[in-house]
């Protein structure tokens, strides 16, 4: 990373920079789903106005429909085929009878008479707006100045009936700038029945199953019907779509807002707590915060703890035991990591240094970073507490890291000079990195611990389980012994013991514990 990238990213990772990133983020973040959620629920609020005013328009056209056919039917029924007294009255006795029907006419060679010849609502002859199988449709729209034409005119064989404009405009008012059109389903041509003519087809194209299209100027909202003949368009404005829209994003912001700056205190605590890690970690080794845990180890034969692994845990001024994942990582990306070895070697030998010289048999095992192993530095701090705490060199271990060995010819000199001086070479979780037999041969070691998950693979895990018994038996080729970590079943313990594993630590023998509890487990085992 360059030096101004680092620099920045100093600059920035901050509580307070990065908390007012995240309420910015946050702010675009949930604004813009606001919006989309404000934009949803307008459109489907219009879409429901639209389809009930629409359906009021569909029922009333199909009673009108209804009515007209059985006008229709019943005039085909009766005799009389001429403009004569009887017609005009039968003809009378039709828009008597049909509350729809406004006008009906006997249209036949040279004669022609109405229900209403003085006032025909009519028109002048045109051709039909649609032609069907046996009749013909005419519609006038409520925007021509003639107010007697009529809205429907039908006309089957020497009749033609119509109706007027006010038994559709009295079903529901259409909004400012709306239409109600009828657009035949042969063909794309548009009927206005109410309000303006509008264009047909719109500019943006009709998506395929969507009842409601929203254009830049209108909205559109299509209703099919029972006739194989139409559909119906209801046209309106978009002002009640933006006035809802509106009311949308006015009761949706002060929820965006509430929850980017949630999502700001949120990162604000999260990055002081990170930061305040390294922070306080120097402070947390001259307080001694840092506590030593003991993991037994146990021989698998005779089933008695032969020493135990020194884990450390961060105990925090908020009272939490933080795992060596926690800070770790952390540390040895800081160059830390010397002072906690440095600290966790000093601990083992004040808690336990008495006890294991009463106790030659048993031994500690410390675990080493890659930094530790690159440079030959802790084999003399070993020794000077050895000779402090009179114990031997023997009784105190150092695991390493497959991960810990890249530098394999610096870390060679390091173990090779440990085991020089009395100390056992452990290398721990093996398997996981990029060992081999061949790289084993060059190092100075004694023990290869196999990692905890090819301990839970077995029994489980076909391609994994066969993993421990490898890696025991390379281990005896290499004349090196074996601690399985993580055993937590006696089957794994007896499997283990069998393929010749000589020691496993886990749950099953016992949990980490302190220096007390590690002594008082020892002293049950002797008494």
């Amino acid at each position: 990373m360059s030096p101004r990238l680092a620099q920045l990213r100093r600059a920035l990772y901050r509580p307070w920079p990065l908390a007012l990133l995240a309420f910015l983020f946050g702010a675009l973040l949930f604004g813009l789903g606001g919006l989309w959620l404000a934009n949803y629920q307008a459109q489907q609020a219009e879409s429901e106005r639209l389809q009930s005013q629409g359906q009021r328009f569909l029922q009333r056209i199909e009673q009108i429909f209804g009515q007209l056919q059985e006008a229709l039917d019943k005039l085909d029924q009766q005799p009389l085929r001429g403009c004569d007294l009887a017609m005009v009255e039968a003809l009378r006795q039709i828009t008597f009878s049909h509350r729809f029907v406004y006008e009906a006419a006997f249209i036949g060679g040279n004669q022609r008479c109405s229900s209403s010849p003085k006032r025909s609502s009519f028109g002048p002859e045109r051709p039909a707006d649609i032609e069907g199988e046996r009749q013909s449709y005419w519609l006038n729209t409520s925007a021509q100045p003639n107010d007697d034409l009529a809205a429907l005119v039908v006309q089957r064989g020497y009749f033609r009936l119509s109706t007027a404009r006010g038994h559709l405009a009295d079903v529901v008012e259409l909004p400012p700038g709306g239409s109600l059109l009828l657009v035949t389903r042969a063909g794309s041509k548009p009927l206005p029945i109410l309000g303006p003519p509008q264009p047909w087809p719109p500019p943006e194209g009709w998506p395929p199953e969507q009842s409601l299209l929203v254009s830049a100027s209108q909205l559109i909202y299509r209703m099919p019907t029972q006739s194989p003949d139409f559909d119906l368009l209801l046209f309106a404005d978009r002002s009640a779509l933006q006035q809802r829209l509106r009311e949308g994003l006015m009761s949706w912001l002060p929820v965006a807002v509430l929850l980017a700056l949630l999502l700001g205190v949120l990162t604000f605590h999260q990055v002081r707590y990170r930061q305040s890690l390294p922070g306080s970690l120097p402070a947390a080794l001259r307080r001694r915060a840092l506590r030593v845990r003991y993991q037994p180890i146990y021989d698998l034969a005779s089933r008695r703890c032969v020493g135990a692994e020194a884990l450390v845990r961060w105990r925090r001024a908020d009272g939490k035991l933080l795992g060596p994942d926690h800070f770790i990582p952390m540390a040895e990306s800081s160059g830390q990591i010397r002072e906690i070895t440095d600290y966790v070697l000093e601990q083992v030998l004040s808690q336990l240094g008495h006890f294991l010289g009463q106790n030659p048999d048993l031994y500690i095992s410390i675990n080493l970073a890659a930094c530790d192993v690159a440079v030959p530095r802790i084999d003399e701090l070993a020794t000077r507490l050895l000779l402090q705490y009179r114990v031997n060199a023997t009784q105190i271990a150092f695991e390493v890291t497959e991960s810990g060995l890249a530098d394999t010819q610096a870390a060679q000199g390091v173990l090779a000079s440990l085991r020089a001086r009395g100390h056992r070479v452990l290398i721990d979780d093996f398997g996981t990195g990029y060992s081999s037999l061949a790289y084993l041969q060059e190092l100075p070691a004694d023990v290869l611990k196999i990692d905890k998950s090819f301990v839970d693979a077995l029994g489980h895990d076909a391609a994994s389980s066969g993993v421990a018994p490898h890696i025991i038996r390379m281990a005896h080729e290499l004349q090196l012994k074996v601690v399985a970590e993580g055993i937590e079943h006696e089957a794994q313990a007896l499997f283990l013991a069998e393929q010749g594993a000589q020691c496993g630590q886990g749950w099953l023998f016992a949990k980490p514990l302190t220096a007390r509890q590690f002594r008082h487990l020892v002293e049950r085992q002797k008494a």
